[in-house]
């Protein structure tokens, strides 16, 4: 029986999730989430469930309202790093989701490491 789509993301979310749980060592984690209009991402603190810094194409002094490609995503790359410096972070670990690694998702994450940040 075919899996839906929906299903084997969420499989691979939770794959992923659990690898990264086990390699934490208390570092921040970056998760990433897309949907089809924008994207999003926060720098999170799972021990004391905080969320340390945010980016998103949803803000308006980042301009880019509904923009979910490679350039806003870079962009927003740019923006959480940048974030990231400013809580004093810059070490974590990259929460793709059930998101494959290429595109957008990628481009965020260079973007990132490209501003300082080390994942």
């Amino acid at each position: 029986m075919a899996n839906s789509k929906r299903d084997l993301f969420l499989k691979r979310r939770l794959r992923v999730r659990n690898k990264l749980r086990k390699m934490a060592n208390g570092r921040a984690r970056l998760s990433v989430h897309r949907s089809n209009k924008n994207i999003s991402v926060q720098l999170i603190d799972d021990v004391n469930g905080v969320t340390l810094a945010s980016a998103s194409t949803l803000e308006k002094d980042l301009g880019l309202i509904g923009k979910n490609n490679v350039e806003a995503a870079a962009k927003i790359g740019a923006a959480i790093a940048e974030r990231a410096k400013k809580a004093k972070v810059t070490e974590c670990y990259f929460d793709r989701g059930g998101f494959l690694f290429h595109g957008s998702v990628k481009a965020l994450a260079d973007a990132a490491r490209e501003g300082g940040l080390k994942f």
